[in-house]
């Protein structure tokens, strides 16, 4: 069977710190604005349904991956037939984590990731770090993979899903200024050197003294942008095209032309 495209809407916002009520209502309308640009996947910032730096309110907000918030967003997945990546802090064995889901267009549990690199106090304070390197799942013939923000940092967590065969890398992030090389330079050069797609969704509003500066961004296999947004909220649009990364691929491989014997003091 031939492959198609997956169409991908990225959203550039967020509802009101530590409000899920209206977290969830702002997330209806992306969902069908999402649905009327014909995309199969939305995807939102770190974090997206409560907000992060939410300090001692995380406990408050914090609840097990199949709870009221899974429940609200599956029956909206449902009744758009979108899929949806949204970030919560997850209530586990006694711990909080920072996570993302995935629920896809019928409303299905399809992929759950904790984050791994945790970004200074503001995140050790509230979560415990996740142990999975790499998530990943099947959506319309593409397969995904998730990091969080600061995860997408260490070349050798993109590369771990490169080897993987993650096609599209998943990236909700809470990024602040003045941090702006790592959307504009770091980002477009971690799909490049591992040849896949990579989707970094970013907040674009202000939390307490943190400045989220926006410019999320699509960018292809060859490290071309194919979409990017400014400081602004948006709601981007785009498809993501195996074929790209094969045809790619075809030409040359990083991967096949690696040299793992020299890279042992890497894992130390």
């Amino acid at each position: 069977m031939a492959r198609r495209t997956l169409r991908v809407a990225l959203d550039q916002g967020a509802g009101r710190s530590g409000d899920t009520a209206s977290s969830l209502t702002r997330l209806a309308e992306r969902a069908r604005a999402a649905a009327e640009a014909g995309a199969d996947l939305l995807i939102g910032p770190e974090m997206s349904m409560t907000g992060y730096a939410l300090g001692a309110d995380v406990t408050r907000l914090a609840e097990p991956a199949d709870g009221p918030l899974f429940e609200a967003v599956a029956r909206l997945a449902a009744d758009t037939g979108v899929a949806i990546v949204y970030g919560f802090p997850e209530r586990a064995d006694g711990r909080v984590y920072n996570a993302v889901r995935l629920v896809d267009g019928h409303g299905a549990d399809r992929a759950l990731y904790r984050k791994n690199h945790l970004f200074g106090d503001l995140d050790r304070d509230m979560y415990a770090p996740g142990d999975t390197a790499v998530v990943q799942t099947d959506l319309g013939g593409v397969r995904l993979g998730f990091l969080v923000c600061y995860d997408v940092e260490f070349p050798e967590a993109v590369r771990a899903h490169a080897l993987a065969g993650t096609e599209l890398l998943v990236v909700p992030t809470a990024l602040m200024q003045p941090n702006v090389l790592v959307p504009t330079l770091l980002v477009p050069a971690r799909a490049m050197e591992n040849q896949l797609h990579l989707a970094y969704v970013n907040r674009c509003d202000v939390e307490g003294d943190l400045d989220y500066m926006g410019l999320s961004t699509l960018v292809g296999p060859d490290g071309a942008e194919l979409l990017r947004a400014g400081p602004d909220e948006a709601l981007l649009v785009g498809d993501v095209d195996p074929a790209a990364a094969a045809d790619l691929l075809a030409e040359h491989s990083y991967l096949d032309d690696r040299r793992p014997d020299l890279y042992g003091s890497l894992a130390l």
